[in-house]
């Protein structure tokens, strides 16, 4: 198979504008040669001329016997006349020779060698002044015979010249036209019908297509641009199905996004399991679109499942399936591999699935809820068709499960906490009521038997005696109420703990009478509000314990905030010897405020010398003072 040749669109104009570009080049050429001759032989006429004015200066000079100019005009003659034969190389001078002016030159040469006889004054017959004449105009007319040759000689090449002129003219019209015309058939009419295409495809119409009839670079540029209108036409033809199949992509990520954030909202709401169950039920068959849901939970053994919340489902099949015992049903398989399961009812154990093919479902999608691998329970939905879940469908599905398991955990966990805190809670009322009222409970029973046996004896000065230790004891443990009310009832500042001292402190001599004094010294970051009701506690037993042992008048209350803080609660009361705290019944407020500054992290020490006072000193630790005063106002109080 032969090859085409593939003519570029270079080629193609060099290869017409070549012949016209040498045949003007030759044409100019020929016209600079044929200027040169014909200056060349304007000069030899000018010469000629000079030679037939000098023919008759030397007639004169021999008319007037002038010897000495002849001499010099002989010599310029001949130098004319070797002008003529030979040229001047140093400019354009030279005859145009042909065989009419070859022979007239010769003529002249021969008259001239004549009358050069008579310059030189060589005797002749006709050496009169009449037929010297007679040979000068004989002489001169042969050298206007040579002249006239010349010019016809150069009458001949000017014709040829404007000829050449002419024919050099038409060429490059006729160059011109051809150029023009192989122009706009290469270069125009492509660009032309490229254009034309362009505009097509920008009003619209995909269809545009170049006419590719060559194979240069506008062929080439053709062929490009209909390969890219095929394109965009194709594309185009799919667009509309893209923009369909992302807009329901974009319509079903937001269904999922819509579906996140209202179970989201849900489980942030949901204060019960109950409320979280019965609202999850309700959304999620809503979601998935299904025709029933049941919302299963699990016992720790995953051994039977009992029904939270249901939607669409007959009430005889809840009853029946309100509790069932893994391995019953398909629907409550702990062994599952993870995932949502399509569990065909049709195809399934009859007996097993009774209670959905006497309700008329055809296909149930079981979910298990489960958190960090740990089955919770499973949620199944019921639909009266047979259905596929989709991937994206079951990813939804699993997303919404994990949610619910979320929040189900932090039920439980926030119930837990709950009920530690509660416990927590009785447990201080407990030891704060057996530390205080307890004990003068019990003091107040061995008085009382005391008050019988002084009865049964009729020992009427032990009853008095024993009337005033009740009495006593009756009035302690009405102010250990009021103390542990007082307690309970104090708050602690965001910001500062000096007001809560200074309520402390006003309370406490208004029920004892006794003197009080605050001194605060230094400056530091704000303690939290725990640490706060903390610190208060220890505070207000350490008062407490003044005022049922010490027998003082005066208490003072000194804080140090740097470097770390620190505070001493000291009186001058009776004191007492030996370790500072001891377990006696007598001293069980010191346990209880060693027991919450163990509970701070703190150091508690109290020094005491019998007859000079007491001195509690609670040193909490470095980190306890590092929280910032905005951090410590946004945390909320505790009583």
């Amino acid at each position: 198979m032969p090859t085409i040749r593939h003519w570029p669109l270079g080629a193609k104009l060099a290869l017409v504008a070549t012949p016209f570009l040498l045949a003007a080049l030759c044409s100019i050429a020929v016209l600079v040669w044929m200027s040169l001759q014909l200056e060349g032989g304007a000069a030899s006429v000018n010469e000629a001329g000079r030679m037939r004015m000098q023919a008759y200066r030397m007639m004169l000079s021999l008319s007037a016997g002038d010897s000495r100019a002849l001499p010099q005009q002989v010599a310029e003659f001949d130098r004319s006349l070797a002008l003529l034969r030979n040229g001047d190389p140093e400019r354009p001078l030279f005859v145009p020779w042909d065989d009419l002016v070859r022979q007239r030159f010769t003529t002249v040469e021969q008259d001239w060698l004549r009358y050069r006889e008579r310059a030189a004054g060589v005797p002749t017959a006709a050496a009169t002044p009449a037929a010297l004449g007679a040979a000068t105009s004989t002489f001169v007319s042969h050298i206007d015979a040579l002249v006239d040759g010349i010019e016809a000689h150069l009458s001949r090449w000017t014709s040829l010249m404007h000829l050449l002129q002419l024919a050099l003219m038409a060429l490059a019209v006729v160059g011109a036209g051809v150029l023009l015309y192989t122009g706009y058939r290469f270069v125009l009419e492509p660009v032309g019908l490229l254009k034309q295409a362009i505009r097509r495809l920008q009003g619209g119409d995909l269809g545009a297509r170049v006419e590719c009839t060559t194979t240069d670079e506008f062929g080439a540029l053709g062929a490009g641009f209909n390969d890219m209108a095929g394109q965009l036409q194709s594309m185009y033809r799919n667009l509309e199905a893209r923009v369909q199949q992302k807009t329901a992509q974009l319509e079903e990520k937001h269904e999922r996004l819509e579906s996140l954030l209202e179970v989201t909202n849900l489980v942030t709401r949901a204060v019960s399991l109950d409320d979280l169950a019965t609202g999850f039920s309700q959304r999620i068959v809503r979601i998935a679109r299904a025709d029933g849901v049941a919302l299963r939970w699990s016992d720790e053994a995953n051994r039977s499942y009992l029904m939270l919340a249901s939607q669409g489902l007959p009430p005889a099949m809840v009853e029946a399936e309100h509790c069932l015992t893994a391995g019953d049903c398909h629907c409550a398989a702990p062994s599952a591999i993870g995932g949502a399961r399509v569990i065909p009812i049709r195809a399934m154990q009859p007996a097993r699935m009774r209670h959905c093919a006497k309700a008329g479902f055809e296909t149930v999608v079981s979910i298990p809820i489960r958190l960090h691998d740990r089955l919770m329970g499973e949620v199944d939905l019921f639909f009266h068709a047979q259905v596929e879940v989709a991937e994206p469908e079951r990813s939804l599905l699993e997303a919404l499960t994990v949610q619910l398991a979320g929040a189900m955990e932090n039920l439980r966990l926030n119930a837990l906490g709950l009920e530690a805190a509660v416990s927590q809670e009785r447990s201080f009322l407990a030891r704060e009521l057996h530390d205080s009222i307890a004990q003068s409970l019990a003091f107040l029973k061995i008085q009382v038997q005391l008050m019988r046996d002084a009865l049964a004896d009729g020992d009427a000065a032990q009853v008095q005696h024993v009337l005033g230790e009740i009495d006593l004891g009756v009035r302690e443990s009405y102010g250990d109420v009021r103390e542990l009310l007082m307690h309970f009832r104090t708050r602690a500042n965001a910001e500062d703990i000096e007001p809560a001292l200074m309520t402390t402190l006003r309370k406490f001599e208004h029920q004892t009478g006794l003197k009080t004094a605050l001194q605060i010294q230094g400056d530091g970051l704000p303690l939290t509000p725990d640490t706060q009701i903390q610190v208060l506690h220890i505070v207000q037993e350490a008062l407490s314990n003044v005022r049922k042992h010490a027998g003082a008048s005066q208490v003072w209350l000194d804080v140090q905030k740097q470097p770390q803080w620190r505070l001493e609660v000291r009186d001058d009361g009776r004191g007492f010897a030996g370790p500072g705290l001891r377990q006696d019944e007598t001293h069980v407020g010191l346990r209880i405020m060693a027991e919450r500054a163990e509970r701070l992290g703190a150091d508690l020490d109290v020094l005491s010398t019998p007859e000079r006072g007491t001195s509690v000193v609670l040193t909490l630790p470095p980190a306890r003072r590092t929280v910032p005063a905005d951090a410590a106002a946004r945390q909320p109080q505790v009583a």
